[in-house]
């Protein structure tokens, strides 16, 4: 399970650069990483605004992706959740942050699926070919589950890479990773978040399918769907432990009512 680490931790020594979302909405994802004995650990902030500061909460919307993905017994990055203090452009913050590591073993090294398909595919090849001709066809359709639970509105083709191992010489993909732009991310406040409609399909980019998370289930094949956990109390328990204080009780209860309707529209469209 992710950690959470409610303990504030000093990481005002951290430089973050700057990323416009991909969606192209207003505000900006930054970014930073450091090295500890060779090994890279990366930062990264919810929604930034110069104005108001940090108003997101995408990277509380990690943690609870990659608890779902567990639970899903899907291969994905880890996060941990961090109370920290920060500066950018000369002023102090306090917020949570993600903190993840390089997931790149020996003699890896590492291309975004985009780049590697123009580089490698077929004529009138389409992104969904590429990567079942390439045998990645499980990895694809759980991509597709858990972005049409969460409704990622943010799997563009630098959102899934693919991993080159000198050793082995061959090309497989990285675990799952990023998912902060999802959930309820638009909404900002309680009555937002109790107003969401779990099953309004809202314009995502997703370079294997797409614009649509509902249609993009379309494209697994019945006897390749991938079966989900129940969606009981015990779940709910795993996915939200340690974010009471952190988020209010209007969004947990929104974010599971939310990964509930989905899951039953999911089982009713394989059904």
């Amino acid at each position: 399970m992710s950690n959470i680490y409610i303990d504030e931790i000093d990481l005002t020594h951290l430089e973050w650069t700057r990323t416009r979302h991909s969606s192209g909405t207003a505000g900006s994802f930054l970014k930073a990483y450091e090295k500890t004995k060779g090994k890279k650990t990366y930062y990264k902030l919810s929604n930034y605004d110069v104005v108001n500061g940090i108003v997101g909460h995408e990277c509380v919307n990690e943690i609870v992706a990659c608890r779902l993905l567990t639970a899903m017994g899907i291969k994905h990055l880890e996060y941990d959740l961090i109370n920290a203090r920060i500066m950018i452009r000369g002023k102090a913050y306090h917020t949570y942050l993600c903190r993840s590591y390089d997931f790149k073993e020996a003699g890896d090294s590492k291309i975004a699926l985009d780049a590697y398909y123009d580089m490698m595919h077929e004529d009138d090849e389409t992104p969904m070919a590429f990567c079942e001709r390439n045998g990645w066809s499980e990895y694809i359709y759980n991509l597709l589950t858990v972005d049409y639970l969460i409704m990622n509105r943010d799997r563009h083709g630098a959102n899934i890479e693919i991993l080159k191992n000198r050793i082995k010489h061959n090309y497989y993909p990285a675990p799952l990773f990023d998912h902060g732009l999802s959930l309820l991310c638009s909404c900002r406040n309680d009555d937002e978040y109790r107003e969401i409609n779990p099953l309004e399909e809202k314009k995502v980019q997703c370079f294997v399918g797409t614009n649509n998370t509902l249609a993009n289930l379309e494209l697994i094949p019945r006897e390749k769907r991938l079966r989900l956990p129940d969606f009981d109390k015990d779940l709910e328990a795993s996915l939200f432990q340690g974010l009471e204080g952190i988020m209010s009780d209007a969004w947990i209860e929104s974010v599971w009512n939310f990964l509930v309707v989905r899951a039953k529209q999911y089982e009713d469209l394989f059904n």
